[in-house]
């Protein structure tokens, strides 16, 4: 599972009731900053996670983290179609899913 064709880049994430703004570094780690928490996460939350990534064809990802609250998120990151999926199990384990945009920063 390559992490490099993320590495070094920026989005922003778009999610309707969550947006975030994620900065993916070498070495299988990702700093997100939250712009709109949504009642999900306090509103400028910042948190650098190890993350995995896997490249489904260019420019579609497949990512996943675990937050220090316990909560796990799974994106599927279309960056061609502008497009991005989210899974995320709350530390209670509750489900949320949520569909959105992204688009890169930079």
């Amino acid at each position: 599972m390559s992490q490099e064709p993320m590495a070094n880049r920026n989005f922003f994430a778009d999610l309707g009731q969550l947006s975030l703004e994620m900065r993916f570094e070498p070495g299988e780690r990702m700093t997100f900053t939250i712009v709109n928490g949504g009642g999900l996460v306090p509103d400028g939350h910042t948190e650098t996670v190890v993350v995995t990534v896997q490249e489904v064809r260019p420019e579609v990802f497949l990512t996943s983290w675990k937050e220090e609250s316990g909560a796990t998120i799974t994106h599927l990151e279309d960056v061609e179609r502008g497009r991005v999926y989210s899974r995320i199990t709350l530390a209670d384990g509750t489900p949320v899913a949520l569909a959105g945009t992204i688009r890169p920063l930079d």
